[in-house]
């Protein structure tokens, strides 16, 4: 079942999903490094397309934080995601990566969640190698498939792209129970059988990043998550060794929290936020960002039309 629609018809993207799914692949094709960054709402994307960035990612952590406040320990479903995709994508005139977990189960199930997740507006999926049920990359005590399984749910999944342009993203957390080795191996093997990009989670050093870049012969994605396993490089020194797209997975839910908690302890201590408001969004900014104007005027003109 398709998720509702939740969203005013007025704050539509213009921006047809073929042409997102184009941008992305052009962005591939051309040269230099993808700066991505994760987002976990419609607003926290909002922002980011009004800073400037032509390519967000949707990850299962921020949704399962920013929904249900809990850690990516698997609870969302697909639907969930769906929807958060559909109310994210719907208001962007960039593409949006999503993350598919596992694929939520086996070849059929990872045909559904490829079909459905590209109707509610990703231009491109995730998809992972661990064992259901799933955590996050960064976590402990992963399991993992065997490479043989998952080559067939890149298979399927590559079948079921709704276009050429869309993307597939091959993810192994080989790396932390079968080593280095097995996880550029994988990797390797789902770009082969027609995954576009490789993505190798929670390498542990510098050195290990490099002997990526030099062993993976396909476009490679970097998860630079502040605090996690993976030492943070410069985006200009991601591109020196030839990575191809560089994302900040959940900082964005980070930095929020943060604001909020400073917010909440000034209020609770002076009973007033106007000083420690000085240096953050506007009013005006926030309406800015939310097309207020756009919408009024949208507004008005259907209801003379009326």
């Amino acid at each position: 079942m398709p998720p509702a629609e939740s969203t005013s018809p007025f704050m539509q993207s213009k921006v047809k999903q073929k042409d997102k799914n184009r941008a992305l692949r052009s962005l591939l094709n051309d040269p230099g490094i993808i700066v991505s960054l994760g987002v976990h709402d419609a607003f926290s994307a909002l922002i980011a397309q009004h800073a400037g960035f032509n390519l967000l990612f949707l990850g299962g952590f921020g949704v399962s934080a920013s929904r249900f406040g809990l850690p990516d320990l698997n609870f969302l479903n697909l639907s969930d995601m769906e929807l958060a995709v559909q109310q994210i994508t719907r208001q962007l005139s960039i593409p949006l990566i999503a993350d598919g977990d596992t694929g939520h189960g086996n070849l059929p199930h990872v045909r559904q969640t490829v079909e459905r997740l590209a109707a509610a507006g990703a231009s491109g999926i995730l998809l992972e190698d661990q064992l259901f049920p799933k955590k996050c990359g960064h976590f402990h005590q992963k399991q993992i498939i065997t490479k043989e399984e998952m080559l067939g749910k890149i298979e399927v999944a590559v079948d079921s792209k709704p276009d050429e342009d869309f993307v597939i993203i091959a993810r192994t957390d080989a790396r932390a129970p079968n080593g280095l080795e097995d996880s550029i191996d994988r990797v390797n093997a789902y770009c082969e059988l027609g995954a576009d990009v490789a993505f190798i989670e929670a390498p542990e050093s510098r050195a290990e990043l490099e002997r990526i870049a030099d062993n993976v012969s396909h476009p490679l994605f970097a998860n630079m998550l502040v605090g996690g396993k993976t030492p943070i490089l410069s985006v200009s020194d991601l591109e020196r060794l030839g990575y191809k797209i560089a994302v900040s997975p959940i900082e964005t839910l980070m930095v929020c929290g943060s604001a909020m908690q400073s917010m909440m302890e000034a209020l609770k201590q002076t009973g007033q936020l106007t000083h420690h408001l000085e240096d953050k969004m506007s009013f005006d900014t926030l309406k800015d960002i939310l097309n207020l104007d756009g919408l009024l005027n949208t507004q008005t003109g259907h209801q003379r039309v009326q």
